[in-house]
């Protein structure tokens, strides 16, 4: 569980960045909300999170847009079954196309486009803990991801501290590039290699 956890998280905070440094005012709230929050004076803790519903917005569309795993591990029929009008035979292996289900525009307003606020309004109740159908980045039911909670608390953590600590940006003239090299999981086409400097007093970081 750990190993697994260990890849997928740090690609979930990867594209979180990326997303953030690819639109300055949503990073400009999610800092202004670490500063309201925590203020300058300290690190942020674990009991900090709860108190930061911006950044929990954040990473619900981030999961949505570049689900950690885009095609769920496989399971099978355990009995002839049909699914929205399909016939599917017992032992039946079958894979959800995550990526997919959660772009469905049927569903998502601008399924393409990083929009946190949707968290906040319209799909406000919509969890990623495998209740919501339409974000499902665990999975679901009795076989979801066991490591749900090490995953969610260590990415809002994390990438809470950055933020509050540092300001990230591009060098100069280097563009961003979103490319997704599909696998078992989601990476980047390319390295992100950006510029961070600190943005809290020295003690904060002794």
């Amino acid at each position: 569980m750990l190993i697994a956890g260990t890849d997928t998280t740090t690609v979930t905070m990867t594209w979180a960045l990326s997303l953030l440094i690819n639109n300055k005012k949503i990073l400009e709230e999610a800092q202004k909300e670490l500063d309201t929050q925590i203020g300058n004076k300290r690190r942020v803790t674990e009991s900090d999170l709860k108190n930061l519903p911006y950044l929990q917005a954040i990473i619900k569309e981030t999961l949505r847009l570049y689900p950690p795993v885009p095609l769920s591990l496989p399971h099978a029929a355990d009995e002839d079954c049909s699914v929205s009008g399909y016939s599917i035979s017992k032992g039946t292996r079958l894979l959800l196309n995550l990526h997919k289900i959660q772009r469905d525009p049927c569903v998502w307003p601008d399924p393409s486009e990083f929009q946190p606020e949707r968290f906040l309004t319209t799909n406000k109740d919509c969890d990623v803990r495998g209740k919501n159908f339409e974000l499902i980045p665990f999975g679901s039911g009795r076989r979801m991801c066991p490591g749900i909670s090490l995953a969610i608390q260590t990415i809002g953590l994390v990438l809470a501290s950055f933020l509050h600590a540092f300001d990230v940006k591009m060098e100069e003239g280097m563009a961003l590039e979103m490319e997704e090299v599909i696998g078992l999981t989601n990476l980047m086409g390319s390295p992100l290699e950006v510029l961070v400097t600190p943005r809290d007093p020295v003690l904060v970081y002794q």
